[in-house]
Order: C-alpha cells, then sequence, then structure tokens
C-alpha cells in the first residue's frame, strides 16, 4: 500500500535508503526518532503513512516558509493540506482550524508558538489526528544546539490528543540529545532509527587561509553552478556579495534586516537561477527546496558542528558531487571562544537586566503578562549605560528560560485592543457614526480584542470593508486618539512578547546548574568546532559521523583529508619504487654515473634527483666524485 502511494502522489517507485523502515514503524505504532541527514527525504517519512490512515496528520514545525512550501507542494499533489502559523489573522486561523476538523484535510502545519492559544487547544481536541510529527525536533532539547522554549509545549498538546504515534525528525542529534528529545515527547514505545550520515557525493574541504575573499571567487570560478556564501555579519553579507559582483559573479545578499517582500525576491531570484550566489546570514537557507546547489561556503566558524552540518548539507542534495568548503585563521578559534565567554554573562546580571527591561517598558509587578512591546536593544542599552552585546545575550537566555519571546527584526504584524468595556464602546458608536460599521466589521473579523493585543491584518480589513488600506489605518489611529484602541501599527523593530507578569527579584528563577551545564555545553560545541578544522589526519566525513555517535564504514575518499593522504600515500609509494630502481641499478654495476640517473628517470628526472637526495641523506648510498655507490 505504501508504494501505491508514493507512486501515486510522488511518481517513485521506490524509496529512499532508510525511509520504508521509518513509514513502517509509525505505521505499526511504534513512536520514532528519525535521524536522517539534510536532503534525505525527511517529509516522506510522515507524508506517506499520514495518507496510509484515516484523519489528519499534526505536523509541528519552526520553519513558516517551509510549511508553506510543503503545504503547497501537497495541495499541487491533490492533497489537501492547511497551516497556522505566527501572523495569521483570528478569522483566518478560525476558519483553518474548522477546516481541519470538518474539512477531510489530511495535514495542519502549525508553529510551536501557537500551540498555547486557547483556540488552538480547544479545536485540537476535536480533531481526529492520526500522526503527531515533530519536525527539527532538537528544537524541544535545551541541550540540543537550537532550543526553542515553545516545543516544551507539545506535551501538553500530547494530553489533548491521547495516545497518537510521534514521528520526530531532526537531522542534527547526539546520543544525548536523542535520549532528551524521546523523554521530553513521552515517547511509549520507543524505536530509533538512524540514517547513515554519508553524503558519498559531498566533498568536504577546510582551508586555513588569510585570503578569505580570494578564496571565495577560487570556489566560485572553479565550481559550476548555484552556490550559499555563509557569514555572522549583516554588513559582511553585502561586502561579499558586491566583491563577487565586482568580479563578474551574479550575487546577491539575505539577512533578517531585511524586509519580508525583499527576502522573499531575493531567495526566489536565487532559486529560479537568476543569480548563482547568495551571501547569507544562518537565517537563509532552512527548509528551502533547492536540490543543484553545488557549493557551500563558511567565511566564519560557525558555533557548532550541528549547525555547520546542517548548513553544508544544502549542497548536493539531488546527489551531485557538490562541495561545502570552510575558510578559517587563527583569529576565526579567538572570536568564537569570545562569543562563548560573552554568550554566558552571570546569572545576577541576567537578573538585573530582566527588571531593567519592564523598567524600560513601564510594566509594573505582576503586570505585563502576554503584553506585546516595541524594543530597541541600542536604545535600552543606552538608557542604562550597558555593554548592547551582553544585554543581548542576557535578554536571549531569559528567552530560554521562557520568560519572554524576542523576534528578530521583521515584518512584525499590526496589533490592536480595546481598551474600553462593551458599554463605554457603544457610546462611542452612537456619537461616531461614521466609525459605527467600521467598529462592527473589526469585531467581525477578531474576538478577544478586549483581552489581548491581537495581530490584525489592514489589508484584510480594507477588503471586508470595502475600505483602502489608508482609511482603514487612519481610522484605527482616529481610535486610538480617542482612546479607544491600542493599536501599534505594523514595524520593523523587534518586539518582546512576555511569556508572564513582571516578577520580583525573589521570584525569578534561574537554575545555576542549568546555567552552568549549558555554558559547559556551548563550550564543548565550540571546542569541537575547533577541533574539526584542526584535525587534518583524519577524514572529514569521519570526524563529523563519529560526532553524531555513529560508525563511520570508511573514509570518504574525496575531503581535502583524504585527497591529501591518497596523494601523500601515491608520492610515498612512488619514492620506494625509484629507490629500488637505483639500488638495483647500483647492485647490477657495482656503481654508476650521476649521469645513469637522468637517463633512467627520464621525464621523472627532477623527482629521481629528489629520491637521490633523500637516499643520501638516509647514508644508503654515497657519491664519490662523479660515481654513485652503496655505503
Amino acid at each position: 500500500m505504501i508504494r501505491e502511494i508514493l507512486k501515486k502522489y510522488w511518481g517513485y517507485d521506490s524509496f529512499r535508503p532508510m525511509q520504508e523502515e521509518i513509514i513502517n514503524s509509525a505505521l505499526k505504532g511504534d513512536d520514532t526518532l528519525a535521524l536522517m541527514p539534510t536532503g534525505g527525504g525527511k517529509s516522506v517519512c510522515f507524508q506517506v503513512p499520514a495518507m496510509a490512515k484515516e484523519g489528519i496528520c499534526l505536523v509541528i514545525s519552526p520553519l513558516i516558509a517551509l510549511m508553506k512550501d510543503q503545504v503547497q507542494n501537497l495541495n499541487n499533489k491533490g492533497i489537501r493540506a492547511l497551516a497556522v502559523y505566527s501572523g495569521m489573522t483570528y478569522s483566518q486561523i478560525d476558519t483553518t482550524l474548522d477546516n481541519a476538523i470538518y474539512g477531510d484535510y489530511k495535514f495542519l502545519y502549525v508553529s510551536p508558538e501557537r500551540l498555547h492559544t486557547h483556540m488552538f487547544r480547544e479545536r485540537v481536541r476535536k480533531m481526529n489526528v492520526n500522526f503527531l510529527v515533530v519536525d527539527e525536533a532538537h528544537c524541544i532539547s535545551q541541550w540540543g544546539y537550537d532550543f526553542r522554549p515553545a516545543y516544551l509545549q507539545i506535551k501538553e498538546i500530547q494530553e489533548l490528543i491521547g495516545d497518537i504515534p510521534i514521528i520526530a525528525l531532526t537531522a542534527t542529534a547526539t546520543k544525548s540529545v536523542a535520549e532528551d528529545i524521546m523523554q521530553k515527547l513521552n515517547f511509549s514505545r520507543p524505536n530509533v532509527i538512524v540514517s547513515g550520515f554519508e553524503r558519498d557525493n559531498l566533498s568536504y574541504v577546510v582551508r586555513n587561509v588569510d585570503d578569505k575573499f580570494g578564496n571565495i571567487l577560487k570556489v566560485c570560478n572553479g565550481v559550476p553552478g548555484t552556490g550559499i556564501v555563509y557569514v555572522r555579519e549583516r554588513k559582511r553579507c553585502e561586502e561579499i556579495s558586491s566583491f563577487l559582483r565586482q568580479n563578474g559573479i551574479t550575487s546577491d545578499f539575505y539577512h533578517a534586516g531585511l524586509g519580508k517582500d525583499l527576502r522573499s525576491a531575493k531567495q526566489d531570484a536565487w532559486i529560479k537561477d537568476e543569480i548563482r550566489v547568495i551571501v547569507a546570514t544562518n537565517a537563509f537557507g532552512m527548509g528551502i527546496d533547492k536540490p543543484d546547489v553545488r557549493f557551500v561556503i563558511h567565511y566564519d566558524l560557525p558555533d557548532s558542528l550541528e549547525a555547520y552540518f546542517q548548513e553544508a548539507g544544502r549542497a548536493g542534495r539531488d546527489r551531485k558531487r557538490s562541495y561545502a568548503t570552510l575558510l578559517w585563521n587563527s583569529s576565526d578559534i579567538s572570536r568564537l571562544r569570545q562569543i562563548h565567554t560573552i554568550s554566558f554573562p552571570d546569572i545576577q546580571y541576567i537578573k538585573e537586566i530582566y527588571q531593567k527591561v519592564f523598567i524600560y517598558l513601564n510594566i509594573p509587578y505582576e503586570g505585563g503578562n502576554e503584553s506585546v512591546n516595541k524594543f530597541n536593544l541600542i536604545e535600552f542599552s543606552k538608557k542604562f549605560s550597558l555593554n548592547s552585546v551582553s544585554a543581548y545575550y542576557a535578554i536571549k537566555y531569559l528567552e530560554q528560560e521562557g520568560y519572554w519571546e524576542l523576534t528578530d527584526e521583521l515584518d512584525n504584524p499590526s496589533r490592536i485592543m480595546f481598551t474600553v468595556g462593551r458599554d463605554e464602546l457603544y457610546k462611542v458608536q452612537i456619537d461616531n457614526p461614521e466609525l459605527d460599521r467600521f467598529i462592527k466589521s473589526v469585531l467581525r473579523i477578531y474576538t478577544a480584542l478586549f483581552s489581548r493585543l491581537t495581530p490584525i491584518d489592514e489589508d484584510y480589513i480594507a477588503r471586508v470593508t470595502t475600505d483602502s488600506v489608508i482609511g482603514v489605518k487612519d481610522k484605527l489611529k482616529q481610535l486610538s486618539k480617542l482612546n479607544i484602541i491600542k493599536y501599534i501599527p505594523k514595524v520593523r523593530t523587534p518586539l518582546i512578547i512576555m511569556n508572564t507578569e513582571r516578577l520580583v527579584e525573589s521570584n525569578l528563577y534561574l537554575s545555576q546548574k542549568n546555567y552552568d551545564a549549558r555554558k559547559a555545553l556551548f563550550q564543548k560545541r565550540v571546542e569541537s568546532i575547533i577541533s574539526f578544522v584542526n584535525n587534518d589526519e583524519v577524514c572529514r566525513s569521519r570526524q563529523l559521523i563519529e560526532y553524531f555517535g555513529q560508525e563511520a564504514s570508511k573514509d570518504c575518499g574525496v575531503c581535502d583529508v583524504c585527497i591529501r593522504n591518497r596523494n601523500g600515500s601515491h608520492e610515498s609509494f612512488r619514492r620506494k619504487e625509484v629507490s629500488a630502481h637505483i639500488h638495483s641499478m647500483i647492485d647490477n654495476n657495482g656503481e654508476i654515473p650521476i649521469s645513469a640517473i637522468e637517463t633512467a628517470a627520464g621525464d621523472d628526472y627532477s623527482f629521481y634527483l629528489k629520491v637521490l637526495r633523500d637516499m643520501i641523506d638516509n647514508s644508503t648510498v654515497s657519491i664519490e666524485g662523479n660515481m654513485i655507490k652503496r655505503r
């Protein structure tokens, strides 16, 4: 049956390695943890079994772009799929969840941030869920390299939907992280399936260089096809992209500081091969389906081997020869160790930053729960004379502890909340008939407007009310001036979304044990990537595979270490061959003139001379006059 589904919807006659084993495990009712390398075909592992069973498959994914792509791809195959994620209007979410219950849909993708909402929890109880899928499952582990507190809410969703088989998927989990994933997801019938992490078509190349720009250009000129250059700093993205364009290579840059539409346009241009090289921060790449990437270059050292393995693995998903080049020098190592130091300000400092954030936002004790607040890090740091980098890491640590969520500099949606009761609002509608119809429309589109700041979409309101977008914004501003609503227009500054009320310092709990463990783990990851680039004796692929707790069956044969070792072995064999030839000539004649070496060597004369010098240095032969003898 599963092969028929694969053929009908995906057009393939057979599964990739490990896919069928994962699918059968899920259909048997096991809780399945699948560790598969990037590009290994993870989605088929849950989409096929979901199609084989009655009901809807609930997929938790952190990547909005990936959710949209997968929903579109499924719909294109004639498979009904939906998604719920941050930024959708209340009415859009309302309709989507109703369709998931009553509309004969097979897949519902949900971002982890939506799991805590009352609406989702009430509706998911009514869904006939056949599988719970957790994509990027390492995000649930605080020991994983990309821990996201929102993932911890999955456990509460499990209680609402009952004993449903779980399929957890990740490309980057060490043994300890894998165990933590299963514990956090309450695996009752655990089955861990590990796909080989070998990428036979991917050549890992590590270069210790000072001229990184020149080396990037060398790779771009030497390897045909499209590529990605990863860098840490936004400014460097633009510099490298400009450098490549000046040298005749079509290129563009991408980072989280760009507007959503601009990022999307740049990404589409690269996917369609309108540009060859995209220079990006790590905000780029997750969930992008482009199988023919020929090279990935890292300008800076990643924080961990997990991040490197995932980013490098975006090359060569079509299984054709591709290259992952990592450029480094001694200053990179110093910088990476410095990042480790500043990433963990002491706990007392973190607690001070917690209180200062609430002071900055004018939020009193016991206030602020679920509030959405504009947050300017530079302005905040100046106000309290703080080092902005240290303050940032303190804020991020508190985010990991679940106290708040700090958004990136994205196109955050507009939000509104009524600040008056219904009786007072009714008086406003009577006194302002020109606003009456507008207020009624907004209340029909969105609920909970009296209890919390709710994301809205002015374009959608304009369509419903047959007004212009400018007209909608003007009315919202007018209501705000009348102190009827709190209106936060769409902004491109980061937001802090509070998950709890403001606590007094004595109630703010930060575990010293967890802090120390996280700091030690971060240091271990940093030292692992440093060890990786310094180890030029062991196959790169073998190093990566063994880091993830697996055994490598063989060296890859195509990384920089294997190529150098192979070339070195060949030269060693040739040296032995030439040395034996010279000894044989001497033994046959007692001694030979130096000119005999030139005659015997032919085109290899320089190599023969090199071997002869070594033989003299090793005292196996000697030269007397123009004659060579054994010693």
